[in-house]
């Protein structure tokens, strides 16, 4: 765990250092998020060139939970069309009864339905497929869960999104 979080803090540092360009040719897209938690659709709107705000309606075993995303997006490895991003946003939700795994951890259960409450991270890379509307991303979810926790986990994801001008 001490590995992952020092990569996540050094790529972090590599997306500050870089210069801000023209990241994305789209305002808007629409499309599916596969995460390691929930899987669901998604929806992302530029604010301006670097700036955008991602929402993602995520569907789990027995519960539902709504993310939102601030996310500041840059050219990556001077390749046109890749972008790292990152950024930072929150999360609500509830989710029934069960067993439960969390990320390097053993199933816990619940015999309630809980609240899902916490604040959570982004940082990854998409690429809009050259002479294509279709955007593919993935990501690294750091979240704290405060409602059922307190406790930190990372969740990977991938997304694929249809591009609107």
């Amino acid at each position: 765990m001490k590995k992952l979080t020092y990569l996540l803090l050094f790529s972090a540092s590599l997306l500050l250092l870089s210069t801000r360009s023209q990241a994305q040719d789209y305002k808007f897209a629409a499309g599916l998020k596969f995460g390691a938690y929930e899987i669901g659709p998604s929806g992302k709107f530029f604010l301006d060139k670097t700036t955008a705000i991602e929402g993602i309606l995520g569907i789990r075993d027995h519960g539902l939970v709504i993310t939102g995303l601030y996310e500041i997006h840059t050219q990556a490895f001077n390749v046109d069309k890749l972008n790292f991003f990152y950024g930072f946003g929150g999360h609500a939700g509830s989710m029934g009864s069960g067993y439960y795994k969390r990320f390097g951890s053993d199933a816990q259960y619940y015999k309630d339905r809980h609240l899902l409450l916490g604040a959570d991270g982004v940082l990854g890379l998409e690429w809009v497929i050259p002479n294509s509307p279709i955007a593919v991303s993935l990501d690294l979810n750091p979240r704290l869960e405060v409602a059922t926790g307190p406790f930190f986990d990372i969740a990977p994801g991938v997304g694929v999104k249809y591009t609107f001008q």
